[in-house]
This record gives C-alpha cells, sequence and structure tokens, in this order.
C-alpha cells in the first residue's frame, strides 16, 4: 500500500506519498506559505523526505539561491538519515533545465544499464561554478561514483571533479536496454550542451 510521507501529512494537506519521485513535483498545487509550513514541520518531525520535496519543489519554482541552499543546511542538519539520494546538497541553477531536458527522454524495454550525471565542480573557471558529466553503467549511479573517484575505470573529470551524483533527473532511465541507454545518453549530452551547459562524457 502506498502510505502518506509522514502521519501528519492528512492534517496539512499534504498528498505527497512516500514513493514519489521529484519529476513528479507532488506539491506543486501548494503555496508558498503552506510549503514553508510543510518545510518546517519537516524539520521539526526529521521528515527528510518530505522536507526534500519541499526544498526540491522551490527550488523547480526558481527561488533564491541563498534560499535553497540555506533549507539545503537545515535539512541536512536535521534530517540527514532519511533525506533521499535524489537530493542535491548545494545549490545548482539549472536544475530545473536538467530535469526538463531529461524528462523528454524515454525508454521502452526493461534491461541491466543505468543512465547517471555528476556534478562537476569548475569553480577554477569563469564558466563554472559546475558541470555535469553523462554516462551509463550497469553499476547503480553511487556504485559507478564510486569506482570512479576510485580510479577504476575512471573518467579524468570525475575523478578530479565529481562532487556528487545528480540521481533525481534519471530516476525513470534506470534498468534500460544497453542500446536505449546508449542512445540516450549522447542524447541528454547533447541537449544539456545546447542549453549551455558545460558537459563531459556522453559517448
Amino acid at each position: 500500500m502506498r502510505e502518506s510521507l509522514y502521519p501528519r501529512a492528512h492534517e496539512l494537506g499534504i498528498p505527497v506519498i512516500a514513493d514519489a519521485t521529484p519529476a513528479s513535483r507532488p506539491l506543486r498545487l501548494h503555496k508558498k506559505t503552506e510549503l514553508d509550513r510543510c518545510f518546517r514541520d519537516a524539520l521539526q518531525t526529521s521528515a527528510g523526505v518530505l522536507g526534500a520535496h519541499c526544498v526540491h519543489e522551490l527550488w523547480m519554482r526558481g527561488e533564491m539561491a541563498s534560499r535553497i541552499e540555506g533549507m539545503l543546511e537545515s535539512l541536512w542538519a536535521t534530517c540527514a538519515t532519511s533525506i533521499p539520494e535524489w537530493l542535491p546538497m548545494r545549490h545548482i541553477d539549472w536544475l530545473p533545465q536538467v530535469y526538463e531536458i531529461a524528462a523528454r527522454s524515454k525508454a521502452g524495454a526493461r534491461g541491466r544499464s543505468n543512465i547517471y550525471l555528476v556534478l562537476l565542480d569548475y569553480n577554477d573557471r569563469r564558466s563554472g561554478p559546475y558541470g555535469v558529466y553523462v554516462g551509463m553503467t550497469s553499476y547503480t549511479p553511487a556504485q559507478r561514483f564510486d569506482q570512479h573517484k576510485a580510479g577504476i575505470r575512471a573518467a579524468g573529470c570525475v575523478l578530479k571533479r565529481g562532487i556528487e551524483v545528480l540521481a533525481g533527473p534519471t530516476l525513470h532511465l534506470q534498468r534500460i536496454r544497453r542500446a536505449e541507454a546508449a542512445r540516450i545518453e549522447q542524447e541528454l549530452a547533447a541537449r544539456f550542451a545546447d542549453a549551455g551547459l558545460l558537459v563531459e562524457g556522453g559517448h
């Protein structure tokens, strides 16, 4: 049975469910004041998933970077063990674009390949501060990231500049056929580049 994110969700009028994806934006119909109240309650009850959805929804609406950074800091300080892996640890101004672009890529049959994105640190370049690496793997994105950082079949840019996996935008592109993954990997890299992002990988 699909359950509410936390016991007080119904009281607050929050219809979020525990397995809602960030791309589905389950809080999209809620006013900012409701999201603020929801976020405060999430902090008080250590409801990391709910807090993550609150932050994500405001992020997708273009909330100020300083506000998102502050919310992320508060959430990680109080709910670290229950925050879903799809919520980044830092503000990225182009994240809404990445969600929009990734949503256009569709896969059919199930398989063993996963598309993954890695946030790259380009603070030492004028074009920074961030870039994105696009890859495909038969491992989970988190496992493949760890391999990169350990120097195992590593892309130099991820080994040197990789910060974290951006899991949310590609949740729908997991466990797909290898041929489709190869196509989508190239497709995403090209679309991200067209959108003005610094892109690596996508081979």
